[in-house]
């Protein structure tokens, strides 16, 4: 339903508009250039603000691609504390890099990630590496709006719960650009879909999306793994286990989640107890030292035999490196990593396959180089 607030900031939202259809007016036009570059850079985002799941399908593209190719990321860091580019090492944290980024780095050490706000100059920075760090594709995390870039794929994400053309402009709305222009994206996924979604409603959703030939769309559905403790060093920690043991020792849980839709996370852990409270915060949340300790007050205060704390995979990656993380959260806290299962995952890797190799190829051939990286 239409909210008064709603339709209050419907000219704002129309002004927002008009802005940013004027800047892709002059990036279609050729007033403003697109860079391309010498590799296959797919590039990964959505329209809408927040919350449709770029970063596990970002990696999922890495454990599709690490095993044939160098595999570089490259993100812009968001809320990280250090500028520039930065290429990630052994002595990054989540503060250098961004929460995110350093979440798929701690996963994928073997990749070469780097953050840079300005992406034309991250790109040239990951060219200009050595043999050993130089990658072959470059994926490019939530920049689907960068358009300083020619990606060779653009894959563009939108929520099951909110399709793009439900959806309206900021600051009435989520989307950070017209629906419409999600013609510009290659591949469009539907994420966070029911498991038992139906053929019919496939079908529904790829009318309104109006899928156009140069498109293909696939469906995609959040899979939850077994909890793993954030301080796997402490005492008598269990290092991972699976969620239904939740249910089987009567555990009481503690939600703590700083991302934009916690309702799928949610859901899920009630599917194993109905003992649970939540503490939540807005995305990419930098926690406290007060807010810290309030939490853990608020985990002491629950009278329960058997409790934990359970967090998302990006909190965790924020949380693991915190000074000031109090000593009964080093000892209750646990992740629930998330990976994304596709309705066709055979089409969508046979997509990724054949594109990052055709492009590979036909730069090989255009440059006449011999062998990769060299």
């Amino acid at each position: 339903m239409t909210s008064p607030l709603h339709i209050l900031l419907l000219p704002f939202a129309l002004l927002y508009g008009c802005v940013v259809e004027i800047r892709n007016l002059l990036f279609d036009k050729k007033l403003l250039s697109a860079e391309t570059f010498p590799l296959p850079v797919i590039s990964v985002g959505n329209i809408a603000v927040g919350g449709t799941g770029k970063t596990p399908h970002t990696e999922y593209l890495i454990r599709l691609l690490q095993d044939d190719y160098k595999v570089g990321v490259l993100s812009r860091g968001y809320k990280r504390k250090r500028s520039g580019f930065v290429l990630a090492d052994n002595t990054v944290t989540s503060r250098d890099i961004g929460d995110e980024p350093y979440q798929m780095w701690r996963k994928f050490p073997g990749i070469t990630l780097a953050v840079d706000r300005k992406r034309v100059r991250g790109v040239r920075k990951l060219l200009e590496l050595p043999a050993g760090q130089r990658p072959d594709v470059v994926l490019l995390d939530d920049a689907f709006q960068h358009r300083y870039i020619q990606p060779s794929l653009s894959i563009l994400l939108t929520d099951y719960r909110r399709l793009l053309p439900d959806d309206c402009l900021l600051p009435a709305g989520r989307l950070r650009e017209p629906a419409k222009n999600r013609c510009r994206a290659h591949i469009l996924i539907v994420t966070k879909c029911p498991e038992t979604i139906q053929p019919i409603d496939r079908q529904a959703i790829t009318r309104q999306l109006n899928i156009l030939p140069h498109q293909t769309l696939f469906f995609s559905s959040l899979q939850y793994g077994r909890l793993h403790a954030v301080c796997k060093d402490k005492n008598n920690l269990v290092p991972e286990m699976p969620l239904e043991a939740l249910e089987a020792q009567d555990m009481t849980v503690l939600l703590l989640a700083g991302i934009a839709r916690p309702e799928p996370l949610i859901e899920k852990i009630s599917q194993y107890t109905k003992k649970l409270e939540q503490r939540l915060y807005p995305d990419h949340h930098t926690f406290s030292n007060k807010e810290l300790l309030e939490i853990a007050a608020s985990f002491v205060r629950i009278d329960a035999e058997q409790k934990i704390i359970i967090t998302t995979e990006k909190d965790a990656a924020r949380l693991a490196s915190h000074p000031a993380l109090p000593d009964v959260l080093q000892q209750s806290l646990y992740y629930l990593p998330v990976a994304v299962i596709f309705d066709n995952e055979d089409l969508f890797t046979q997509k990724i396959k054949e594109h990052v190799s055709t492009v590979e190829r036909n730069y090989r051939l255009d440059s006449g180089a011999g062998s990769r990286n060299s």
